[in-house]
């Protein structure tokens, strides 16, 4: 089991920014994991299914949604043991509990396979 801590959410003003970060912790096999796979970040908003926001791959290639591309930024850290989700120009639709999770491709690009979540971080944009 991958060991993860989302981090990094807050309340902020409509055209803030925030970076969430995303924590392999517990043990090496987590570390290695988040450095052998590729890490998602997703968002679930109230009411709503959760939805895959961004995602890299283990050698830097990302995705992201097409809604959000352009004001998100999805990056890893140099020991490879975070990766990062930078928001720019948050607007209040962006308001959710925001998730990561390591694992293959098409599971990171599949969010229902995953059947286990963190606690996540919450991101409220409001003025």
């Amino acid at each position: 089991q991958v060991q993860l801590v989302e981090s990094g959410g807050g309340l902020v003003q409509p055209g803030g920014s925030l970076r969430l970060s995303c924590a392999a912790s517990g043990s090496a096999d987590s570390i290695r994991a988040m450095a052998w796979y590729a890490t998602g970040w997703y968002r679930q908003a109230p009411g709503k299914e959760r939805e895959l926001v961004a995602a890299i791959t283990n050698n830097g290639v990302t995705k992201y949604a097409d809604s959000l591309q352009g004001r998100f930024t999805i990056s890893r850290g140099n020991a490879q043991n975070t990766v990062y989700l930078r928001m720019n120009s948050l607007k209040p639709e962006d308001t959710a509990v925001y998730y990561c999770k390591v694992g293959p491709i098409e599971m990171v690009l599949n969010p229902s396979r995953f059947t286990t979540w963190g606690q996540g971080t919450q991101v409220t944009v409001s003025s």
